[in-house]
């Protein structure tokens, strides 16, 4: 069976799943947060490697203060308790992103997050906060710049393949497959060098009514496609 090494997924949807039931939209993040621990189970049980999630990007400042900061909150205590569920899973964490956009403390556990799962051999789990595709390119260009300006590298050895290791998923193979939950058909500035040639899976459903059935779509999906690569199929 031709199972997706790594799938990426953007998980939208949680506030207008709140709404539909009545509640705050923080409420839809909540039970968005808690979502995240079932579908990597899902996940690793169907052999998926490695998993990524957009879960804050660049751009999610722009929203209502009181929104920004209840997530924020949201976030310090994912933080806190994903080490217990990485254990539990053997689950190796990783947080892409401009983490010194974040808070101390933030920054704080992730570092300890990081640390504490790093030799689980488990799923691979790489959470996207304060990240964005643009700004991810801007800093592997200063990355190969200063490479440039101290003698490492010079300007013909740029290859894709030192692009690449400059990126915040230098460690991470590209996605095969990017899922994005409640129907929005972009990417939203998700993985823009890494997603070159993804299959794109795109469903109405919610990011917190998204289970295991779900991406079992999604995957039985992808099966179905003829992946060559960029090649145009012959007719």
């Amino acid at each position: 069976m031709n199972i997706p090494n790594h799938v990426a997924i953007i998980l939208d949807g949680n506030g207008r799943w709140a709404k539909s039931k009545g509640m705050p939209r923080n409420y839809g993040h909540v039970q968005g947060a808690k979502n995240v621990e079932v579908i990597c189970r899902a996940a690793h049980n169907m052999g998926i490697k490695y998993l990524t999630v957009y879960a804050f990007s660049t751009e999610n400042w722009k929203r209502p203060q009181e929104e920004v900061d209840a997530l924020m909150t949201l976030l310090n205590q994912y933080m806190k308790n994903c080490q217990k569920t990485a254990k539990k899973n053997n689950m190796r964490v990783r947080v892409i992103g401009d983490k010194t956009g974040l808070s101390e403390a933030i920054q704080k556990d992730i570092a300890a997050l990081e640390e504490a799962t790093k030799d689980y051999d488990g799923l691979n789990f790489t959470i996207a906060l304060n990240y964005g595709g643009r700004d991810e390119l801007v800093r592997a260009t200063k990355k190969l710049l200063s490479k440039v300006e101290s003698g490492e590298l010079s300007v013909d050895d740029i290859t894709e393949a030192e692009i690449s290791a400059c990126l915040d998923t230098a460690e991470l193979p590209d996605p095969d497959l990017m899922i994005r939950t409640s129907y929005e058909l972009r990417i939203s500035n998700y993985l823009l060098w890494q997603l070159a040639y993804s299959e794109f899976y795109f469903t109405e459903v919610p990011w917190p009514a998204f289970d295991e059935k779900e991406l079992e779509k999604a995957v039985k999906e992808y099966q179905n496609r003829d992946r060559r690569f960029g090649l145009i199929k012959e007719e």
